[in-house]
């Protein structure tokens, strides 16, 4: 699954750490989510669209 996590963190001007205290989970997460090493659950799915503010399918698309 592709995403846009890191692109849309650092139009944020987010760091890892930042994101990862906004969506609670640990730094090593984001990077693995930013990687594509990890695809995350939907309910961690829908808290990062909130904390985006996007749809999730406009962060996340199947390839």
């Amino acid at each position: 699954m592709r995403n846009r996590v890191r692109e849309l963190r650092t139009e944020r001007g987010w760091s890892q750490a930042e994101l990862a205290e906004r969506l609670q989970v640990s730094r090593q997460t984001v990077n693995a989510i930013e990687n594509e090493r990890y695809d995350p659950s939907l309910p961690l799915a829908f808290v990062i669209a909130r904390v985006f503010g996007l749809a999730i399918e406009l962060i996340f698309a199947v390839e």
